[in-house]
């Protein structure tokens, strides 16, 4: 299959032009996002610690913290990566010289300021207050990668919202008692949330699902959108599809009448045999289809699970099978009653879950951070009220005053972590991060390490060679999330669509803004309005198993600059839109990419993890005590979902309130 990317080159000419890439359109933020790419080059030859020029600093008398740049590139960018993969490579310490003690002494430091790590903290305060906490970070923002993207398009009152990472609840009535007791406490209402969503406007304007086919992936002389409009039944919709006929065969048995494929065996025998497959390796090999339809679903789970079918497990996709997802198992009749224990810990909790996902606000999951926050940092948010949270302003500059209890220290990428003495004796811990010019360290009485549980090992070098290595047995799948900003939506109403799933190109889905109004924040409504579009990449190579994808697609993706980045996107939303009157020039007004190249936490599945799910797990060795240290992050849970990160958090700050969870 022949996949769409973004063009390589200085995109000049007839063509740049056609798509906008050379108008001034967000210029500056555009250069920002291509010249922190060489800022790592310019610090190394000053300090070869590989710290970005332009990275700010918050040792003492240094500025204080700022949000994110609103447009560029954000998320997992040189500036946040460099230092941890200096020390990963061995090359931070030849430079870095003696650790400078700040005399900083605090109750509980964190390293993280992501969903787990700003839990934590927050759970620690309300567990002890008059705590004094401090939680680092290596981002020049809160939320790890749940991310506050915003525009302010001349044409509308108020920021346009949007999120540039995670965004939703997963399952929020399956959530564990730690996650539901956190959004009481935040006054994090599910019900009163998913009414806030018009669930009936685009719908109401005549916009649906809809299938993207490249003319690359199936041979084709042109693209065809295949628009899902309800009542369409599966004939006429398939007819549409530039494949072949025989895969246009396939495709409506797959979807309408598949056979038994396992006759004879039990339906524990039939799951069993799903567990060993992948998706594509049920297609392919079971159901025997042509390649034409088997490419046609290669994508059905990129956006979700962040890899293609030809890595999600058959089992999985039973799980998620739809009226337009993941054909081919009705004719197995499966019960469907309760999950099968092959299921992965994210399918099995659908059973559990009396609702589907639901919007956490426009800017998504890091709501719950900024709110969490609001209520330690006095003066970081005008209100801490979900109504609110979305419009009210946020100051930056307090969260790292000396005055404060809990205090936020950004860009600030943590180096080292050891117990004073010990472990089974410590009482307090050493925490260095480097600040831009050197590593300073501070006092902790504990310490709790809410960040990728495969960079832990090069921080905290005295851990377990057993613990070591099963932290690094920890997968985080690679995400690109980007946002555009448009002037209107007209062509997705003249197309049809408020949602597109690409069969073969970079970016696998394009989405309008969810539809939602909260307090004084008000979506679109008309196709005259601004609005935001999302697009996601799932940069993970197919023909891999996750891990070796994951790992192949994050380096690809390091090498990926954001100039391609985002003509990717114009070229892509021509290519979609274009026969509707898009026109990239005029109606791209600003653009946000969110390149998370640690992103999600893959939880365990089949068929690639063996032991699963018997056990032993790794993250049972990886999630240990160790001294005055705890671990947390969605990592050790498993899982891509907030409910995992505030589990791993709270289950965190236990093991520091119990000695004898060592």
């Amino acid at each position: 299959m022949t996949a769409l990317s973004p063009p390589g080159g200085e995109f000049r000419g007839t063509r740049a032009r056609e798509l906008g890439m050379d108008r001034e359109i967000s210029r500056r933020e555009f250069l920002d996002g291509v010249t922190v790419m060489a800022g790592c080059a310019a610090l190394s030859s000053r300090t070869d610690l590989g710290a970005g020029s332009d990275a700010p600093t918050h040792g003492r008398g240094r500025e204080p913290s700022r949000p994110a740049r609103s447009q560029g590139l954000q998320g997992d960018t040189p500036d946040s990566l460099s230092v941890s993969h200096a020390l990963r490579d061995g090359r931070f310490w030849e430079r870095a010289g003696t650790p400078r003690p700040t005399r900083e002494s605090y109750d509980l430091v964190v390293v993280g300021a992501g969903i787990s790590g700003v839990t934590a903290a927050y759970t620690w305060v309300r567990r002890h207050p008059g705590a004094r906490v401090l939680i680092l970070d290596d981002h020049d923002d809160i939320g790890g990668h749940a991310r506050r993207n915003e525009f302010r398009p001349a044409t509308r009152t108020g920021p346009l919202v949007g999120h540039g990472g995670a965004h939703s609840l997963y399952a929020p009535s399956a959530w564990s008692p730690e996650g539901k007791g956190l959004l009481a406490d935040l006054g994090v209402d599910t019900g009163r949330l998913r009414a806030c969503v018009d669930s009936g406007l685009y719908p109401g304007l005549g916009m649906h699902g809809g299938v993207f086919c490249d003319r690359e992936t199936f041979g084709a002389g042109t693209d065809e959108l295949v628009v899902l409009r309800p009542g369409k039944t599966t004939s006429q919709w398939v007819a549409e599809l530039p494949v072949a006929a025989r895969a246009r065969k396939d495709l409506v048995m797959l979807f309408d009448h598949p056979p038994d494929w396992f006759p004879g065996l039990t339906d524990e025998e039939k799951k069993r045999r799903l567990a060993e497959l992948t998706y594509t390796g049920f297609l392919r090999d079971v159901c025997r289809v042509h390649p034409d339809a088997v490419a046609f679903c290669q994508t059905m789970s990129s956006a979700t699970w962040a890899y293609g079918s030809d890595a999600l497990g058959a089992i999985d996709a039973w799980a998620a099978a739809g009226r337009h997802a993941f054909p081919g198992f009705a004719g197995l009749r499966l019960d469907r009653g309760k999950p099968s224990a092959y299921n992965s810990p994210r399918a099995a909790r659908r059973w559990a879950a009396g609702d589907g996902d639901v919007y956490c606000l426009p800017e998504g999951n890091q709501a719950l951070v900024r709110m969490m926050l609001g209520r330690m940092v006095a003066g970081f948010a005008g209100t801490t009220a979900v109504e609110g949270i979305t419009t009210t302003p946020f100051d930056y500059g307090v969260l790292d005053r000396p005055a404060n209890r809990v205090r936020v220290r950004l860009s600030s990428p943590v180096v080292l972590v050891r117990n004073d003495g010990a472990p089974g004796a410590a009482t307090s811990a050493t925490v260095g991060y480097f600040d831009g010019d050197q590593v300073s360290t501070v006092r902790a009485g504990a310490v709790i390490m809410a960040c990728w549980t495969a960079a832990v090992p090069y921080v905290v070098q005295d851990l377990p060679a057993e613990q070591k290595e099963a932290m690094r047995k920890a997968v985080r799948m690679p995400m690109v999330c980007a946002t555009a900003q448009l002037r209107d939506w007209h062509p997705f109403r003249e197309a049809g669509v408020h949602r597109a799933r690409f069969t073969g190109a970079y970016w696998v889905t394009a989405e309008l803004a969810p539809p939602i109004s909260v307090g004084s924040y008000r979506c679109p409504k008309t196709p005259g309005e601004p609005i935001n579009v999302h697009l996601v990449h799932a940069p993970a190579v197919p023909g891999m198993a996750p891990r070796d994808a994951a790992a192949a697609g994050r380096r690809e993706l390091a090498r990926t600059p954001y100039d391609r980045l985002e003509f990717g996107v114009r070229e892509q939303l021509t290519r979609l839109l274009g026969p509707f009157g898009f026109d990239p020039a005029r109606d791209i007004e600003g653009l946000t990419v969110n390149r998370w190249g640690h992103g999600f936490a893959a939880g365990y599945a089949r068929p690639w993890d063996a032991f699963y799910p018997d056990g032993p797990f790794p993250a049972d060795t990886a999630r240990r005590r160790f001294g005055r240290i705890a671990i947390a992050g969605c990592d050790v849970m498993p899982g891509a979902d907030a409910d995992a990160a505030v589990s791993a958090a709270c289950r965190a700050v236990r093991d520091l309130e119990d000695p004898a969870s060592a």
